[in-house]
């Protein structure tokens, strides 16, 4: 996802770390409303996350669209581990991320040529629509369609919200500004779940109530964004240098001097455009090897994580060990509380102690999660699915699952976000950060088509499997990862250029101009 792309790094432009000069830090009230209108739409993409897996074991849904599912639900000799193997019911929740994919394809090239803010309406119309549709269905192809729908939103309002997020803050506030977003989206689970757990009580008609709570966010962004302004690297890219002038004015509000942020926009939107059209050639090139790499490890590992399970699947994953629908929802619901205390640890965190010592951290509490969930299952459980968990161990499950999600949420949650959207040089940014968040979207849909049906292939050697990955993704962060905390955005290049492995593809950065003149001094040469 190109998130910032050029543009985020406008106000770093010249000035390396820090407030350039002559910027304006204050926080005005546009900013604010703007910045809560934008992550808004990582809200929407929390709620539609999370709230199939509360649907995907609600009754009412179930009679409606999955008897079968249901039937074996109240069949007392039904292999617990295969309950909810059905291709049609992943098909349904999947869909989403498949179209995703797509959206995010297209979406950079379309925010490029309408705006930021323009991009959004077209993200929160589409969730409108898609809502609204899931809500009325009557056949699981509506419900499909639907999905289909919210994931074309799904594809324009990240490709644009945290893009428009980086743009619109004080630039010695951006990287809280842009956290903003992953924050909301949890949110946005944890609502999702809540409204699971009151709709789960109302029969018949308790999964529409589910499906239709997602027309009101949609509703609030898309008549809030027609409100807001657009960021003024979208206006200048767009050679509206009048317009952005106005909107940087709105935006610092009216007393800041904002004559050398404007400049600064200019002057990168101008390299921007240099560049823009061969950028996906360029990636490939030897000198950029490090950052192809990690444009496709970091979603990759995000996914090998086992996070489908914190994310879709926690209330099926409850229903499995005994614990009743409604009590399985509420599990998730404690979570959900568990993963935003985590995910604010992280924030306050991660340019304390580095993004190394989270991803080490992490990765040590996930390994031992997942260890002992598949010990638990295989041991409880059984291989077959047939025996009866005892209660005690049910809850350690539940309290194992909350510390992998404190786990995640401090590691592999956040920086999937923040590694992605800091490592790329600029003239490949937009390139790096949309293959990222492509890969991202393809794997989330080839894990929600695969994982019920893996789970009950490989019982609890499912947790084994990403155990395992979470070993080689650790070691693979220590050894390939440099540490990129307080290293200015434009000055990474030198962060690559010494590391052990890179520094043999990354061509270091030219000495500072007083640097090469004192070198020629030494040399006996003329300065």
């Amino acid at each position: 996802m190109a998130r910032g792309g050029a543009m985020v790094a406008a106000a770093d432009a010249g000035a390396g770390a820090g407030v350039a000069p002559g910027y304006s830090s204050e926080i005005t009230f546009t900013v604010v409303m703007s910045c809560l209108m934008a992550a808004s739409g990582g809200l929407i993409f929390g709620y539609d996350i999370s709230i199939t897996g509360g649907l995907t074991q609600m009754q009412s849904f179930l009679e409606a669209f999955f008897p079968d599912i249901w039937a074996k639900m109240n069949n007392a000799e039904q292999d617990a581990y295969c309950i909810f193997d059905s291709q049609v019911l992943t098909t349904f929740v999947s869909s989403l991320y498949l179209a995703g994919v797509f959206a995010c394809l297209i979406a950079g090239h379309v925010t490029r040529r309408v705006g930021r803010r323009n991009s959004m309406l077209i993200g929160a119309s589409l969730f409108f629509v898609g809502a609204i549709l899931n809500c009325a269905a009557v056949n699981i192809a509506m419900l499909v369609i639907g999905r289909i729908l919210l994931g074309f939103a799904v594809g324009f309002t990240n490709q644009s919200a945290p893009v428009y997020l980086a743009e619109i803050a004080p630039a010695r506030w951006r990287g809280a500004f842009t956290s903003i977003f992953h924050f909301f989206l949890n949110v946005g689970m944890f609502v999702a779940d809540l409204v699971n757990y009151r709709a789960n009580t109302i029969p018949v008609w308790g999964w529409r109530l589910s499906l239709g709570v997602a027309v009101v966010p949609a509703a609030v962004i898309l008549v809030g964004a027609a409100f807001i302004p657009d960021t003024p690297n979208s206006l200048v890219l767009r050679g509206k240098l009048d317009e952005a002038r106005a909107s940087l004015r709105r935006i610092r509000g009216a007393a800041a001097n904002i004559d050398a942020e404007l400049k600064d926009i200019a002057r990168a939107a101008e390299e921007d455009r240099q560049h823009h059209t061969g950028a996906f050639r360029r990636i490939v090139r030897r000198e950029y090897r490090p950052h192809l790499v990690m444009a496709i490890a970091i979603p990759v590992f995000f996914e090998l994580t086992g996070m489908i399970v914190v994310t879709l699947f926690t209330p099926l994953l409850f229903y499995t060990v005994g614990f009743s629908s409604q009590k399985a929802i509420l599990g998730s619901i404690i979570t959900d509380v568990v993963s935003l205390a985590s995910i604010a640890a992280a924030a306050l965190t991660v340019d304390r102690y580095g993004r190394r010592t989270l991803f080490m951290v992490g990765g040590g509490v996930l390994l031992v999660c997942l260890t002992g969930m598949a010990w638990t299952y295989g041991a409880r459980l059984g291989s077959d699915g047939g025996k009866a968990m005892p209660r005690g161990y049910a809850v350690a499950v539940v309290a194992l699952v909350c510390l992998y999600d404190a786990g995640f949420g401090i590691s592999w949650g956040p920086l999937k976000w923040i590694i992605p959207s800091e490592i790329f040089p600029l003239e490949v940014r937009s390139a790096g950060q949309s293959m990222s968040e492509a890969i991202s979207l393809a794997l989330t849909f080839a894990q929600t088509q695969s994982f019920l049906r893996m789970l009950c292939s490989f019982k609890f050697g499912a947790f084994a499997y990403n155990a395992a990955w979470v070993v080689v993704m650790t070691a693979f962060v220590a050894l390939l990862l440099p540490e990129t905390k307080g290293v200015p955005i434009e000055s990474l290049g030198a962060v690559w250029a010494q590391h052990w492995y890179w520094k043999r593809f990354v061509k270091p950065p030219p000495p500072p101009p007083s640097t090469a003149a004192e070198t020629k001094q030494a040399d006996g040469a003329p300065a």
